[in-house]
């Protein structure tokens, strides 16, 4: 695409892409066993900011890489993400009702098969990377595997779980999202990145702080909008960590704190930028929809 289009037209179009990447990569809702695969459908497709392909198609193009090579790892993040959010809502997790606007997998579809749903989204993520026309598809999938397990995202769950209604530090619940949201974020900028020329040392290091900064910019300005959002706003509960209990930037910083922290971490993405020049420009949009987002 014209590197001049503006950042509301590539997004648009890149959010799109993956969306039809996805209907493609998912099986058909009328396929046996067809309960599954309109669970997998319903939680996967028709919603959702797609922040995390879109970034993988931004890193892609730090080094040239064509969109139609970063589509498997956008699709296989997305995947993810969704089978996180179907269990997630589960009543055994945070037992949520509402996502993206509409009732949660397990409301719409029963647990069971929601459970088998996100199960089957997240082995569907790393069929898609295994079949990438890429010589370092193993290296993506060890890489996806590792963001998404004990030592990423499923252990930084773990960590929320056993830690509601504690008095955490501000160290403690920066280690939780680290793992919990940074860590799919993180993997999210590095498998799209790896689509394109490789990077030297200096590069690399300075994308592992671009993705550190919008990760956790990312996590607080959700519990900001857990504040002063709706649930109409944001499209699932409004206000839970808080009648939950739950450790939060705001409730440790208070409000105003936490927003002046997202605007610290989105000049640090900028800054871990500037090596890159025009090339990282998509990346830099990304900061600052990350930082103001309302929803």
């Amino acid at each position: 695409m014209n590197p001049d289009v503006a950042w509301p037209v590539w997004s648009r179009e890149r959010a799109q892409r993956v969306e039809s990447a996805l209907e493609g990569a998912l099986p058909a809702a009328d396929e046996s066993p067809q309960s599954l695969h309109a669970a997998m459908r319903y939680a996967a497709l028709g919603g959702g900011k797609r922040v995390r392909a879109l970034l993988a198609y931004a890193s892609g193009e730090l080094g040239g890489a064509d969109a139609g090579l970063v589509d498997h790892a956008a699709i296989a993040v997305e995947l993810i993400h969704a089978y996180s959010l179907v269990h997630d809502d589960l009543p055994c997790m945070d037992d949520d009702v509402l996502r993206r606007g509409k009732p949660t997998c397990h409301v719409a579809y029963g647990e069971a098969v929601a459970l088998l749903a996100g199960d089957a989204l997240q082995t569907l993520a790393f069929e898609v990377l295994a079949k990438a026309p890429l010589s370092q598809a193993q290296a993506q999938i060890a890489m996806l595997a590792e963001a998404a397990g004990s030592h990423g995202m499923a252990g930084g769950q773990a960590l929320d779980l056993a830690h509601v209604e504690d008095a955490l530090s501000l160290n403690e619940l920066e280690r939780m999202h680290a793992l919990k949201t940074g860590a799919l974020i993180h993997a999210a900028v590095r498998l799209g990145a790896a689509c394109g020329r490789a990077l030297d040392q200096a590069q690399s290091d300075a994308l592992d702080r671009y993705a550190a900064a919008v990760g956790l910019g990312f996590q607080i300005v959700d519990d900001v909008l857990d504040v002063e959002g709706t649930a109409h706003s944001l499209g699932k509960t409004a206000g839970k960590d808080a009648a939950q209990g739950k450790a939060t930037y705001v409730s440790l910083l208070g409000l105003d704190a936490a927003k002046i922290r997202v605007a610290e971490l989105r000049d640090e993405a900028h800054t871990a930028l500037l090596a890159f020049g025009a090339g990282a420009r998509r990346l830099n949009e990304l900061a600052d929809w990350i930082a103001l987002r309302k929803n």
